[in-house]
């Protein structure tokens, strides 16, 4: 196995166990309440305390990846990932826990920041492919967490599956260890004037535009699916439709894989987001059991919109694919962190299935922007 491939096998490993930390929270959460006995509300800084973290560490160290040296934060951040989840596991009261929670996110943020910049300078030439690839290794994760969280609790205390995530994690830390830094690491640093430079690109604020709106997206799909879906179906019907939405992203990812080496990001994705306009309005009107193959099929249309964006973004300024990834993240989680928000103002002034629409008639605004950037850009 050549050294670029055990890098590759590296960074796909830690995205799909941190996907899997990030899952088997919704999973956990009654679990959480029962053992620290916290109210609803206390309960829902579960989300915010690892978010907050990821985002800044991911943010702070991508800005200054060229100063860095990648080897070194990469074992950093999955040596700290690795013992934040024991903490976690062994957490005596809910503060700490939580506390747990926001070292956790920001050891895979410092982790993340570099691991897909890396990847850019190893495979210059197929990074669309290796971005694809990585998000499909994140969507895996994510399918998977629930399902490891479920059978765990099946035979033990949830606090075994922290253990567990802890210590496929240690592997990891022990082959960036092993590891040389790639000669093909040539970050450069990022000066202010040139972040300025970046930003005044038509390519960069495109980019950084969608993928807010994806994060509006798929943060609404992410928090509000199931609830939306348990107003018309049964509550273990509705949930399956956020499972339904997250499988369909493996299929989805692998087959963008392989398409985004022969058709261009742009062009590909003014494909997708044109199909998921009507796939979406179906996914949202229809309220049967029937809305879970429109909710498939969604998934696979919006699936490749992250891994896409992003590739576009970094191939504008390769030499600086830290900060270009780190802003393209911030964008991303400052959708999520809106949309749901606004989502939910809007159904308790009226439903939830007016609010739902917020989402879909993002998909045309996306598409919009999209097409935007092909005309004027390619």
């Amino acid at each position: 196995m050549t050294r670029r491939r055990l890098w590759l096998g590296v960074a796909f490993c830690f995205v799909a166990g941190d996907a899997m930390a990030m899952q088997v929270r919704g999973a956990l959460l009654p679990n959480f309440e029962s053992t620290f006995g916290v109210s609803e509300s206390l309960l829902g800084l579960v989300a915010p305390a690892g978010t907050v973290g990821f985002v800044a560490a991911i943010v702070i160290v991508g800005l200054i990846a060229g100063r860095v040296n990648a080897r070194y934060v990469l074992a950093l951040g999955a040596a700290t990932m690795a013992l934040s989840l024991f903490a976690i596991a062994a957490a005596p009261a809910y503060s700490v826990f939580l506390l747990a929670l926001l070292v956790q996110g920001a050891a895979a943020g410092v982790f993340r920041a570099i691991d897909r910049p890396l990847l850019s300078h190893l495979y210059p030439e197929r990074l669309g492919r290796v971005f694809v690839l990585y998000a499909l290794a994140w969507a895996v994760g994510a399918v998977a967490g629930p399902v490891v969280a479920s059978a765990v609790l099946s035979i033990a205390d949830w606090r075994a599956t922290y253990v567990l995530l802890g210590l496929s994690i240690l592997p990891i830390v022990a082959a960036v260890w092993a590891l040389e830094t790639p000669s093909e690491w040539d970050e450069r640093r990022l000066e202010r004037e040139t972040l300025v430079q970046l930003l005044s690109k038509p390519g960069i604020r495109g980019t950084l535009l969608g993928m807010a709106i994806v994060g509006g997206i798929e943060g609404t799909i992410f928090t509000w699916l199931p609830y939306y879906a348990g107003t018309f179906l049964d509550r273990t019907t509705a949930n399956l439709a956020l499972s339904t939405f997250l499988l369909a992203y493996v299929p989805g990812r692998y087959a963008y894989s392989r398409l985004v080496e022969s058709v261009a990001y742009l062009r590909l994705l003014t494909v997708t987001t044109a199909l998921a306009i009507p796939v979406f309005a179906v996914a949202v009107g229809w309220t049967h059991v029937g809305m879970l193959a429109a909710v498939f099929c969604a998934g696979i249309l919006l699936s490749s919109l992250f891994p896409l964006l992003s590739a576009y973004g970094v191939e504008l300024a390769p030499e600086y694919s830290g900060p270009v990834s780190a802003l393209a993240t911030a964008a991303t989680y400052a959708g999520i962190a809106i949309v749901p928000t606004v989502v939910g103002v809007v159904a308790e002034v009226s439903t939830i299935a007016v609010a739902m629409w917020i989402p879909a008639g993002l998909t045309v605004v996306l598409f919009a922007v999209v097409l935007v950037m092909r005309i004027r850009l390619e």
